[in-house]
């Protein structure tokens, strides 16, 4: 063969391989645009909720107060309501041909927080006893389906879940003008339900936020000094070898192992309380701990041998070597580390199943010792209803939970970059 078709078979082979590298990637994008496109997809209708006005006539009769109670004892007496009586009159007068009784009507219409609102609206004003007001109260999971056009209603009644009669409801509720939709605020600012309208993010954030403080107090101190130790003062001998080789495998051990652990130790052993972020923050640490630490040794490795030999030369200890100059140099890098490890650590399910927190938590935790869910829980646990309303719910709260990850990604780059410093 000629030099030349050796030269001409040489760029072939080139062309062809950039060409794989190409498809390759195209492959990736792909799928990536299909992910996000069928999660976004999914999650549009828990971006808006429907509301239905109603005609809510507070009537004394219904509304039983005692003149001589104090204001305390009034509002006792407020809580105590049974407001879905209120909203099962106004109803009945918007359907009044209707065989169904006020009960079935809210059931079927409006959700089962609307009552809290009522109650609020007593609370902070008294003075709506013996009024007629008009409310917008958040309408139930099928109605709501069904107006934001969610249901196929050429498929048999037995095929779907969302019944005729609310359908029909739903076009008289229409025609009025008593439908709206409008931005959910209730998945920010509600904790879990068995409703799927009344379900939100708020309890699974907070638990999520007290279990990776736990985890950054616990893991970035020891990592950082362990770290330290092996790399500046550890003697190179097969004690240090046997420790480095064993953090090494730590970090590809599989995270459920880390959930088997706290529960044997932390829960049954030591008797710690299940479900709290606390246990859930010591598990996450010990499994974060491999990470940083080797992200801070080779931080570490990364400052020049000359300026420790610079420090010595000038009369520094060791200690001041390390801790005046080369933890500063190389303090960013392990700050990248640690939020790649915390980032690891707000994405785990499997060890928070372990030890609990996998339990229907409706108010958000308050510390660190009271029962709590985080956001990957609470993404497993909404996936596994059979409700279809809560697949839209499942979406929004991954979107949430990615939309976390990037930003700590992002904050690990923006740090990296900022503070990188080249010899």
């Amino acid at each position: 063969m000629s030099d030349a078709k050796r030269l001409k078979k040489r760029h072939v082979a080139e062309k062809r391989f950039r060409a794989y590298g190409i498809i390759s990637l195209l492959l990736a994008l792909c799928f990536l645009v299909g992910f996000v496109y069928s999660i976004v997809s999914d999650a549009v209708p828990a971006f808006t909720q429907t509301e239905i006005k109603l005609d809510i006539d507070f009537d004394p009769e219904l509304i039983t107060m005692d003149p001589e109670a104090d204001e305390e004892q009034r509002a006792a007496q407020l809580r105590m309501m049974n407001y879905n009586a209120l909203i099962g009159n106004a109803l009945e007068k918007i359907f009044p041909v209707s065989e169904q009784d006020a009960y079935s009507l809210t059931n079927d219409l409006v959700s089962s927080s609307a009552q809290y609102r009522l109650m609020n609206m007593l609370l902070s004003d008294p003075e709506l006893i013996g009024t007629t007001q008009e409310v917008w109260l958040p309408a139930s999971g099928d109605l709501d389906t069904a107006f934001q056009g969610y249901v196929n209603e050429e498929l048999d009644e037995s095929n779907r879940s969302v019944k005729n009669n609310v359908l029909q409801m739903m076009v008289t509720l229409r025609g009025e003008d008593r439908l709206r939709t409008g931005f959910n605020k209730t998945m920010f600012t509600n904790g879990d339900s068995r409703s799927p309208q009344d379900a939100g993010i708020k309890g699974a954030i907070i638990g999520s936020f007290y279990t990776l403080l736990v985890t950054l107090v616990l893991s970035f101190p020891i990592a950082v000094l362990a770290a330290v130790y092996l790399e500046e003062f550890a003697p190179k001998n097969h004690f240090t070898d046997f420790l480095e080789a064993n953090i090494n495998n730590l970090a590809a051990v599989p995270s459920i192992v880390f959930g088997l652990l706290g529960l044997a130790v932390f829960i049954g052993f030591f008797g710690m309380p299940r479900s709290t972020p606390l246990v859930g923050g010591i598990v996450l640490a010990l499994m974060t701990l491999p990470t940083i630490i080797i992200s801070s040794r080779a931080a570490l490795k990364s400052v020049p041998p000359s300026i420790r030999s610079a420090a010595l030369g000038l009369g520094a200890s060791k200690m001041q070597v390390i801790f005046h100059h080369v933890l500063p140099l190389a303090l960013p890098g392990m700050l990248t580390g640690t939020i790649i490890g915390m980032a690891q650590a707000l994405g785990e399910t499997a060890p928070l199943l372990m030890i609990g927190m996998v339990a229907f938590i409706a108010d958000p935790a308050n510390g660190i010792l009271d029962p709590a869910t985080v956001m990957p829980v609470q993404i497993f646990i909404w996936s596994d209803l059979p409700d279809r309303a809560f697949v839209a719910r499942t979406s929004f709260a991954i979107i949430i939970l990615l939309g976390f990850l990037m930003v700590m990604n992002a904050l690990a780059v923006l740090l990296r970059k900022k503070f990188e410093r080249k010899w």
